[in-house]
């Protein structure tokens, strides 16, 4: 996915759009990282291993409401955006293998106007609703029968983090910069991606324990937090 040169291209110049891009990026990186370790830091620091997963709820207080509104808000709005960006790719790709699969079938391949009134024609194709509708069906009714919510998210997000946000990047960056092996920098780096290798690996242990624990008073379509 290409979102970042996407936002990249939409930025005007001067200065340069890289120049921008890249302070953009230090800022949302550096909020991000100070946000989540005030979070996990400071609720370990104050409860533990019985700090909850939802610090906001997990000890039965939903007072102020607002906070909670606001919270959750904010979860929608995340979460909404991250779906589109991640299944988009998937939708483009299956639908462009359909198309070639079967070229002849209307169904698959046939585009309806739709008139929509002061928007303009709108291009309906059944198949691309069709199969959307239930994809979504699909992984909602997967969610919802997953009831570890933190568990499951701490696994995936274990297993994601060091080979995405980790590696590839540091390799990219040394390819790129055609830094030499066995020089100070490359050692840096790669014992960086080393230590978050088995940052990892901890992660996706301790979140596999969990869900094993949890799988012992498993309830479908009931989540625990």
């Amino acid at each position: 996915m290409n979102l970042p040169i996407f936002l990249q291209d939409t930025i005007k110049s001067p200065p340069a759009e890289h120049k921008t891009m890249k302070k953009a990026s230090i800022l949302s990186i550096a909020i991000t990282t100070v946000f989540y370790l005030l979070c996990g830091c400071m609720g370990y620091a104050a409860f533990g291993d019985d700090a909850p997963g939802n610090l906001l709820t997990g000890f039965g207080f939903f007072d102020p409401y607002w906070l909670l509104d606001i919270a959750n808000a904010a979860i929608v709005i995340h979460l909404v955006g991250a779906y589109q960006v991640y299944c988009q790719p998937l939708f483009a790709f299956v639908e462009k293998w359909s198309a070639k699969k079967w070229s002849k079938s209307n169904f698959v391949t046939a585009e309806h106007d739709i008139p929509i009134p002061f928007v303009g024609v709108y291009q309906l194709n059944v198949f691309r609703v069709v199969w959307r509708t239930i994809f979504v069906i699909l992984t909602t009714i997967i969610a919802m029968l997953l009831p570890f919510f933190n568990d499951v998210v701490g696994l995936l997000g274990a297993l994601g983090f060091w080979p995405l946000t980790v590696y590839f990047p540091i390799e990219m960056y040394i390819k790129q910069k055609q830094i030499g092996r066995w020089t100070k920098q490359w050692i840096g780096l790669e014992m960086l991606s080393a230590a978050c290798l088995f940052v990892s690996i901890g992660a996706a242990v301790g979140s596999i324990a969990g869900v094993v624990l949890d799988l012992k008073t498993y309830k479908p379509f009931k989540t625990i937090y």
